[in-house]
């Protein structure tokens, strides 16, 4: 049976998991999906790893498996970052035929095989390898909101991004140039130079300076590591500057960010929302030359709890991505 099920593709290799857990991971067969009349079927190339994978494969915060599933995580194949060739595509599809090459969203990357409405996907620019595609949306997107419509960031301001050699980091690094900011980096002694070769005008490393007691004030900044007291952080604004906390900060200052943020203070907190038409501002800027991905490690399909594992652990310099 096994021999036959090798050969026979209307079975595909996927991570399925029953119950919370990364042990609970395992690779199994899996139908492969079929494409519904408005759907793109795509043949994986590479899927990307973020800590929403991490949160969602342990159930971590518990109160979310409300949403998440219960007793077990529902899908059951993890993965939301996808790239790959288009293989069918439903009745009612406009863009895409089969055999174009794709990345985007979609819910169990993964797998050999993944499915998502049209408007999920566009077209992956020639010069850009698949691995680095699929480490694209969730990040980049993510960064793109940040700072575009919760700091509101404009050509000539100062912008500090915390954690800028992390996944959401070397985007924003990389748009927040783009928008003409002037741009400041935080990270380890080790990344100091990926940071500068992102384009930063400046970088500080954290193992040095305290860019909370510096002096120096920003209009925006974009807080992905949640290190440091909420006050020290808004001390560190200019007037009328904004602090940005994204998903990956801890919860507890997302949640004061939320409180203050409803009384009208200078302090915001969000998740981002995928949708296809900042996806398509995403493509563009990769297309121009003016962002790129940094993948830090790859791993293959088999190994994706131990790709979940090492993003979790929180080291990672860009992205991490599964290559299937």
């Amino acid at each position: 049976m096994s021999d036959f099920r090798q050969h026979d593709r209307s079975f595909m290799k996927a991570i399925v998991q029953d119950r919370y857990g990364l042990d609970a991971l395992r690779l199994e067969d899996l139908d492969i999906p079929v494409a519904g009349g408005g759907d793109v079927v795509v043949r994986v190339r590479a899927a990307g790893v973020n800590p929403l994978d991490w949160h969602f494969a342990r159930g971590v915060p518990r109160v979310a498996r409300v949403s998440m599933g219960r007793p077990g995580p529902k899908p059951r194949v993890r993965g939301v970052d996808v790239a790959g060739r288009v293989e069918t595509v439903g009745q009612n599809v406009k863009a895409f035929r089969p055999g174009d090459d794709v990345f985007g969203w979609c819910g169990g990357a993964f797998a050999e095989y993944a499915s998502a409405p049209e408007d999920h996907f566009v077209t992956k620019p020639l010069n850009t390898p698949f691995d680095e595609a699929a480490a694209v949306p969730v990040a980049a997107v993510t960064a793109l909101q940040g700072l575009r419509d919760f700091g509101k960031l404009k050509s000539g301001q100062r912008l500090l991004v915390n954690g800028a050699s992390g996944g959401v980091g070397t985007f924003a690094v990389q748009i927040g140039k783009s928008f003409g900011a002037e741009v400041t980096g935080v990270c380890s002694s080790r990344n100091v130079e990926l940071v500068k070769s992102l384009g930063a005008d400046h970088v500080l490393d954290y193992n040095n300076e305290d860019f909370t007691q510096s002096g120096v004030h920003y209009d925006v900044i974009l807080d992905n590591a949640g290190n440091h007291p909420l006050s020290s952080l808004r001390r560190t604004l200019s007037a009328g500057g904004t602090l940005v906390y994204n998903s990956g900060a801890s919860m507890g200052r997302i949640v004061m960010a939320q409180l203050l943020s409803r009384i009208g203070t200078n302090v915001s907190s969000f998740l981002a929302r995928l949708n296809h038409d900042d996806l398509v501002i995403i493509q563009a800027l990769m297309e121009s030359g003016k962002l790129r991905s940094v993948i830090d490690r790859t791993y293959p399909l088999a190994e994706t709890a131990a790709a979940i594992a090492y993003v979790e652990a929180g080291h990672a310099r860009g992205k991490v991505v599964v290559k299937v």
